[in-house]
């Protein structure tokens, strides 16, 4: 069984058509990767499989669940990070992993999902200050760390390492790696090219509403004669 089978999905706003038909699947245990240029689709696409955003037509499992039919049971088994994602401002980092594990556990099970959050955000004496004392790149770090501590089925993560420096970034990648390894399907979209290259084991390039290409990054390089997934990204878009 795949963890995600979407097949001919359209979505259309008004007379606009943002997505015109994409098909894909993505394996269990799978780190896959949407790019794209802005407007292509791919933000559409996270939210329709996140239950935000209604499918015009097509069809779309999750972990064999019918999204369409069963969006309650689907919003059970995933976890959705936007890239505008905030965090309650007015409270504590560990007081925000508190507020959200009681939604999922409580006693014991949801003590394990905050430390587990508490390892994952690793913000160290912070943890304990107000949300809005902040870095952009210190809330990321506590948002990922929400999504990622109750080990959901599928980690739907739009630009993952939005406002991170370049060590906060990698940290935060090993940590998505080794959950996907663990069992977590992870489904994600980024601008950043090193990152869709060194995370995804296989990539979807969307442009214009379509699925213009699709592979592992290994593949895509060979195939485009590329050095690096930038490059296919460029070659593909402008073509």
């Amino acid at each position: 069984m795949y963890a995600i089978e979407v097949k001919d999905l359209i979505k259309n706003y008004g007379s606009f058509q943002a997505l015109k038909g994409i098909s894909f699947n993505v394996k269990e245990g799978e780190v896959y990767g949407l790019i794209g240029p802005n407007g292509a689709g791919k933000t559409t696409a996270l939210r329709i499989l996140s239950t935000l955003l209604e499918v015009t037509s097509g069809s779309i499992r999750i972990q064999g669940i019918d999204l369409r039919e069963r969006p309650e049971e689907v919003r059970r088994v995933i976890s959705y990070l936007p890239e505008d994602a905030g965090a309650y401002k007015h409270l504590k980092g560990r007081e925000y992993l508190k507020f959200i594990a009681q939604f999922f556990a409580d006693g014991e099970g949801a003590k394990v999902l905050v430390d587990r959050g508490l390892e994952i955000a690793n913000l160290g004496e912070r943890i304990d200050d107000k949300v809005e004392t902040y870095s952009k790149g210190m809330a990321r770090r506590l948002l990922v760390a929400r999504a990622l501590m109750i080990r959901p089925k599928l980690a739907i993560l739009d630009e993952l390492t939005s406002g991170l420096d370049v060590l906060n970034a990698q940290e935060i990648r090993k940590t998505v790696k080794s959950y996907a390894g663990q069992g977590t399907t992870v489904l994600l979209s980024s601008h950043n090219m090193l990152e869709v290259e060194l995370l995804c084991d296989r990539i979807a390039l969307v442009n214009d509403g379509l699925i213009v290409a699709e592979g592992t990054p290994s593949d895509l390089k060979h195939r485009y004669e590329a050095q690096n997934v930038e490059e296919v990204f460029v070659k593909v878009v402008q073509r």
